[in-house]
């Protein structure tokens, strides 16, 4: 049965208001500095959250000392997580002293500002040892309780336990993050004794986190996609493109999980996207219109010059 007009309308009208809210997602991300997909990471449940996870940023070895579900006293989990964080403050300012070139003096002052800054966490610590004895304790609790069967087959142990998970991690971004501020400050310190030229170069030079590259890959996606979809331009491609997004979107709350959010918007748009990949609304109304024909003629051209029979096979 052929396609009315009306349908075509409402089919390419479709597929350019899903493509530029694809698109405008994607610019608004780059646009912004501050974005990040930390917290939709952090807020995944169910079997692939681990992995959704796995590129989050950590401030120290978190998860190895404090973090950690072991009968580590409080103590030494506390000086262990100060002494990978001071690492990382060092390491940071080793890369800087080789690409900086800096100078005696301006290394020696560099350092005086580390030392500062390293006894500033450690004092920070001590005021907030009775919060990390008691979190320690859930920490512990948490994995006794994850290791009994019924935390697993139990629908309100499940919840529960997800709910002290997510408690827990808020607790541990917090603290993280508190962490994170002295160390912007101590890098601020350093800035102020570089030349903008030498400050420029510490800035090019600055590896990018895994976080940051997945989150530049995702918006230059979203922006490619939906351009493509609202210009219509290889159509069915993007358009599944888009379908195979979101679903990674909604394996990260599977629904069968009780403490999973809605994804009631995705699955409307993931309808919405096999209604344009299987239907002939790019070739009606986008650039496809030009572009297929010439495409099949090349396929056409291609493979009866493969199947032409050459001289020497007479």
């Amino acid at each position: 049965m052929r396609s009315t007009l009306l349908a075509l309308i409402a089919l390419a009208l479709l597929r350019i208001v899903v493509g530029l809210h694809f698109f405008m997602e994607g610019v608004s991300h780059l646009k912004d500095p501050s974005w990040s997909s930390a917290g939709f990471r952090k807020a995944a449940v169910g079997p692939l959250a681990d992995r959704y996870q796995s590129v989050l940023p950590e401030t120290g070895d978190w998860s190895g000392t404090l973090g950690a579900a072991n009968r580590l006293p409080v103590d030494d989990a506390i000086k262990a997580w100060h002494t990978s964080v001071s690492a990382e403050w060092q390491t940071r300012l080793h890369e800087r002293t080789r690409i900086a070139h800096l100078a005696a003096h301006e290394e020696a002052s560099a350092r005086k500002s580390l030392d500062a800054a390293t006894t500033k966490l450690e004092e920070w610590l001590k005021g907030i040892r009775s919060d990390l004895v008691a979190y320690r304790l859930d920490v512990q609790r948490l994995a006794d309780t994850e290791a009994r069967p019924a935390s697993r087959e139990v629908p309100f142990e499940r919840e529960r336990v997800a709910k002290k998970r997510r408690e827990l991690a808020g607790k541990a971004a917090g603290w993280m993050s508190d962490a994170d501020a002295i160390g912007r400050f101590l890098e601020a310190a350093w800035d102020a004794e570089l030349t903008p030229e030498a400050r420029s170069r510490v800035i090019a030079a600055t590896p990018r986190s895994p976080l940051w590259k997945a989150d530049r890959f995702v918006s230059w996606s979203l922006v490619t996609i939906g351009g493509c979809l609202v210009l219509g331009i290889f159509t069915k491609f993007n358009a599944m493109g888009a379908v195979f997004f979101l679903l990674t979107v909604v394996a990260t709350q599977p629904f069968w999980i009780p403490e999973a959010q809605p994804t009631y918007n995705q699955w409307v748009e993931i309808a919405s996207l096999l209604a344009i990949a299987t239907l002939p609304t790019g070739g009606w109304s986008g650039l496809d219109y030009f572009l297929e024909p010439r495409l099949r003629s090349c396929c056409l051209m291609s493979r009866s010059c493969a199947t032409r029979p050459t001289s020497g096979s007479r």
